[in-house]
């Protein structure tokens, strides 16, 4: 088991607060990313061109009310599936009328329009009669529900004001010990690279003083 019991991925009560030019060079990199990431999904979307065009079914082209409902859809038109018109009587139709069809359509319509009037007000009454003790208990499951999550986001805000004192609390107490390592790491890794560089003029030099050895033996010889 590991022994890295905790990980934080950011450090805000050790680190400094980035300049305007790192924090513009990283609001650049996530830019391109998100870019990068769009292009992805663009191109996730698309057949691929080695695959044959996409054939539609005989059973929506031979359809035509599929084919309306599709056209309606791309239009964002509002579906107009009931005909409103049933349950409406006009008297002055009624009266005009002469023909035996044009009154029984006007009769239909009649029984439609007191059947339709009929349940709307035993569902008023209903309403009337039971509708007040049915909002009162709404609104008072209402509240009971709305007590029980303004509890739970208290709860929850008292977790994160805990989680944040401990976590600065952590950082506080570790951060001159972090500092202190970044500092030794930092002067390690200038060190290593004087190093780096003191051997590489000593090898410099060495070549030189072996090319000047060759030389001055030919001259001699």
């Amino acid at each position: 088991m590991s022994i890295r019991t905790t990980v934080h991925e950011s450090l805000p009560y050790v680190d400094k607060e980035p300049t305007a030019d790192e924090r513009s060079n990283a609001e650049n990199l996530i830019s391109a990313e998100l870019a990068s990431i769009q292009q992805a999904d663009d191109s996730a979307t698309k057949t691929h061109p080695s695959l044959p065009p996409l054939v539609e079914s005989p059973f929506f082209t031979a359809n035509s009310l599929l084919q309306q409902e599709q056209a309606r859809l791309a239009a964002k038109q509002p579906l107009a599936a009931i005909d409103l018109t049933r349950y409406e009587v006009d008297e002055d139709d009624v009266n005009a009328a002469t023909d035996p069809q044009e009154l029984e359509t006007a009769l239909a319509r009649a029984y439609t329009a007191q059947a339709y009037l009929t349940a709307r007000h035993a569902h008023l009454g209903l309403l009337d009669r039971y509708g007040k003790n049915a909002w009162l208990v709404g609104n008072w499951q209402a509240e009971a529900d709305l007590a029980g999550l303004e509890r739970d986001l208290a709860a929850v805000k008292r977790d994160i004001e805990l989680v944040n004192h401990s976590r600065r609390q952590m950082q506080t107490e570790v951060g001159e010990e972090l500092r202190g390592l970044d500092a030794t790491w930092r002067r390690g890794v200038g060190r290593v690279l004087e190093t780096e560089v003191a051997v590489q003029r000593l090898r410099h030099d060495i070549e030189q003083r072996r090319q000047a050895a060759a030389r001055g033996n030919g001259v001699e010889e």
